[in-house]
């Protein structure tokens, strides 16, 4: 066997590989004996068919796997072997004028295009400045937090009047009218039907229940009130969708009951709900133990944003790098071929630009000794359980719940690819927040959310 390697413009490569009989015949041979010991051919006891035999049967194809798995074995090991940062897989190279007839012997040679990563070196120290957003729990961030808590632990009261402003919920009587605005006879009818006019479409058919009390027949044409909505029409008229679309009667709503969603009172009963019972005993610890429960997501935030600016600085760092375009074409060509060319072109410059993050991040993690462990990859599935509770106001989530929810999220192999690139990501940003120059700024929430538009 020889190897030989050629990259005289750094970023695309050719390799050639040269076979010999040798390479490749002790496999061939004790492959046909393992089919000879296995083959069931008629006319033969088990294991005792001629070797000739055996041979003109599977000869030609043992051969033809027997030489792919030599080459592809040797290959990566050169590749390895030498430090080769290949980007991609070898492609099959147009420099090889004839192909390989493998049922002729030995030598055969196989020319490859190697796409070959661009040579460049990223190092960051504490003469390197980049920028620290800070992101501080004000007293508009906690408003919002209480009010959102207070919110879901509301409930609805009983009310006489209707108020549009307060998003007042109705039930009450649908019945369809005919032309002359009487009773349809055999007509849709719904009983305690439920209504929110504050969600109608069009603000003629809203404002007919302005200042509408109990017991009121409102007329109103749900068609008029809802212009495309089959959906909600359905869902009010309990018909059918396809019926729904037909549908242009007027209906009259005599209101059966109007509640109001009120919000629930700052107090201990509420704070024994969002923290725990006698976790929190004054409105003052109340926002002080939000702002505290704030902080470990404004500080992931924070490391995103970092994150970001150190990716930028380094790039700029980096400055502009010279690519193998035609053969990263290829490749992306063919893991996406169900796509098309047409694809690859609208995409190519994306992908160049994460795949510089990728191999910049390569050198950061290496210098930074960044190992991710299985603790750390479970720990990140738990951040996400937590993130996802906290959607819903669920704050103090017992340990066991936060477990069993990261089991489930790791039982999926994609999920988990994610959260090992999200532990190497918290340990990374961790790192270099100690390593680099922070230029320290402090920021409110939505100044931040202004900054990541």
């Amino acid at each position: 066997m020889n190897i030989s390697f050629e990259n005289p413009d750094k970023v695309n490569g050719l390799l050639t590989i040269t076979v010999e009989e040798s390479d490749f015949q002790d496999s061939v041979e004790k492959t046909l004996k393992d089919y000879r010991k296995k083959a069931n051919i008629p006319g033969f006891r088990p294991g005792q068919a001629p070797m000739g035999l055996i041979k003109r049967q599977f000869g030609a194809s043992v051969r033809y796997d027997a030489v792919n798995k030599f080459v592809g074995e040797q290959l990566y090991k050169y590749i390895k072997d030498n430090n080769i940062q290949m980007l991609g897989e070898p492609l099959p190279s147009d420099k090889q004028e004839t192909p390989a007839d493998i049922e002729k012997p030995a030598p055969y040679t196989f020319v490859f295009d190697i796409a070959v990563a661009p040579e460049f070196n990223i190092t960051l120290d504490g003469r390197n400045k980049i920028d620290y957003y800070t992101i501080k729990a004000d007293e508009k961030l906690i408003n919002e937090q209480v009010d959102m808590y207070a919110g879901r632990a509301g409930s609805y009261e009983k009310v006489e009047e209707y108020d549009g402003e307060k998003n007042d919920m109705l039930k009450g009587d649908l019945r369809e009218l005919d032309a002359e605005g009487n009773t349809k006879e055999g007509g849709i009818t719904v009983e305690a039907a439920v209504l929110m006019p504050s969600y109608i479409k069009v603000d003629e058919q809203k404002d007919l229940f302005k200042g509408a009390k109990l017991g009121d027949i409102i007329t109103f044409n749900p068609r008029k009130a809802y212009p495309e909505g089959e959906a909600e029409i359905s869902a009010l008229l309990k018909i059918d969708r396809e019926v729904a679309k037909e549908l242009e009667s007027d209906f009259s709503y005599q209101i059966t009951e109007i509640s109001r969603y009120k919000k629930a009172e700052i107090n201990q009963d509420l704070f024994d709900q969002v923290f725990g019972k006698d976790e929190v005993k004054s409105e003052e610890e109340f926002r002080n133990t939000i702002a505290e429960s704030l902080k470990p997501q404004l500080e992931t935030n924070s490391n995103f944003k970092f994150l970001l600016d150190v990716r930028e600085y380094c790039e700029k760092k980096v400055g502009e790098l010279t690519w193998p375009d035609a053969l990263l074409k290829r490749v992306m060509l063919l893991n996406n071929q169900d796509k098309g060319e047409e694809f690859v072109e609208k995409n190519y410059a994306e992908s160049i630009k994460q795949l510089e993050w990728h191999l910049i991040k390569e050198q950061l993690v290496k210098a930074a000794e960044v190992k991710v462990e299985d603790a750390d990859i479970r720990e990140a599935a738990k951040e996400m359980a937590r993130m996802q509770f906290a959607q819903y106001g669920m704050t103090s989530i017992p340990e066991e719940y936060i477990d069993n929810y990261a089991n489930e999220l790791l039982k999926k192999r994609e999920a988990v690819d994610n959260f090992v690139e999200r532990a190497i990501d918290v340990k990374l940003a961790a790192a270099l927040k100690n390593t680099v120059t922070l230029n320290e700024k402090e920021i409110t929430l939505d100044e931040f959310n202004e900054m990541m538009k």
